[in-house]
């Protein structure tokens, strides 16, 4: 799917300009540990069940508000996967194959890693069935929750 497929009645959209080469953007993303350290926004801890970045695997997480209790959090098939560019998954779909009933909202999520003079241009676009859960998404805090987790993204391989 190309990037330039944006459909602002059905889509959100974060961008930023990581300081970082995209092999660090990538590892984040791919390195289990890297991806506990930024995926959940602070002070929640999240805990890498499985992250199979390729065509057909998964990303399961489990999150936990005080670091005590761990509960489901994400459990998505990645549909596209190409190096140091894009990672596609949805959670329309579970880890198993399975349809499944996604809380509190169906999504695809679809990473874009570009070369930047600065570093990494990092565009994150979450792809949405209907108008009504595009603004559900929003309303129950999109930018706030994917821009805080790309800032901890990017401080943690900025360092």
């Amino acid at each position: 799917m190309s990037r330039e497929l944006f459909d602002p009645e059905l889509d959100l959209l974060v961008e930023r300009v990581i300081r970082a080469p995209r092999e660090a953007v990538w590892r984040a993303w791919t390195d289990p540990k890297r991806f506990e350290q930024w995926w959940v926004p602070a002070p929640a801890v999240c805990r890498v069940e499985r992250l199979d970045v390729r065509p057909g695997g998964a990303i399961v997480t489990r999150l936990s508000e005080d670091g005590g209790e761990f509960v489901p959090h994400l459990d998505a098939v990645i549909l596209a996967a190409d190096e140091l560019e894009r990672i596609a998954f949805t959670n329309a779909i579970d880890s198993t194959w399975r349809p499944a009933d996604a809380q509190p909202i169906a999504v695809t999520a679809d990473v874009f890693l570009d070369d930047h003079p600065d570093g990494t241009a990092y565009r994150m676009v979450a792809r949405h069935g209907d108008p009504t859960s595009r603004k559900r998404h929003a309303e129950l805090g999109f930018a706030d929750g994917w821009g805080t987790v790309i800032v901890q993204l990017a401080e943690l391989v900025e360092k």
